[in-house]
């Protein structure tokens, strides 16, 4: 039976499933070499004012974003978050343990929220960068009370800034990227947003030919 024979265009196809699957485990070994050599350097950031530290937050809302924007289906960023979140906590050197998972789940409803706005139709740049910022609110509201319970007023209100600015930059454009290059590619074709990347990519090369 053909995979486009499916009349519910929200149904989830085996495809999906895989390829989402994959893509979110490879961001999971990522996260971890993140958490191992990268976050150790990066967080010191924080030494010039403790808030700065959630300016690496977007780094965790990729998969989500890449995710929702890749299958555009019902729980595709949350499929996809907790997968990757799930391979961070197994493979261990992360600080936060098991609370990776709760972080993906937060960061992941707010990226649902935005889609579900839009009935997972058509996405664009713009809608991943506002998943991105929801995203990254939830996440921000939840690290209050976890992680941050201490902190003044005006120090959550810049750990929100920062914490908001990084999803849009790392995860709401960076995510989007990272579907466009593959699908620019062709290693996606099986999904909306590779068949429309590669067309765009193949108008531009026209254009400039």
């Amino acid at each position: 039976m053909s995979q486009n024979s499916n009349p519910n265009p929200l149904a989830w196809r085996t495809v999906d499933f895989v390829v989402t699957a994959i893509l979110a485990a490879a961001l999971g070994v990522a996260f971890w070499g993140f958490d191992t050599f990268v976050y150790p350097i990066t967080s010191t950031i924080g030494n010039i004012y403790p808030p700065l530290s959630e300016l690496q937050l977007g780094v965790w809302l990729i998969p989500a974003v890449l995710g929702g924007v890749l299958v555009r289906k019902p729980g595709a960023a949350l499929y996809a978050e907790l997968i990757a979140a799930s391979l961070e906590l197994v493979l261990g050197g992360n600080p936060w343990s098991f609370t990776v998972l709760i972080s993906g789940a937060c960061q992941a409803v707010g990226i649902e929220a935005v889609l579900a706005m839009v009935s997972w139709r058509k996405l664009n740049l713009p809608l991943a960068m506002a998943g991105a910022a929801i995203g990254a609110v939830f996440e921000v509201f939840y690290e209050y009370y976890s992680w941050v319970p201490d902190y003044s007023l005006t120090q959550k209100a810049v750990y929100m800034v920062c914490g908001v600015v990084s999803s849009v930059v790392i995860a709401g454009i960076g995510g989007w990227g990272i579907v466009r290059l593959l699908g620019a590619a062709g290693a996606i074709n099986s999904f909306a947003a590779g068949r429309e990347a590669r067309s765009a990519s193949q108008s531009n090369r026209t254009v400039g030919a």
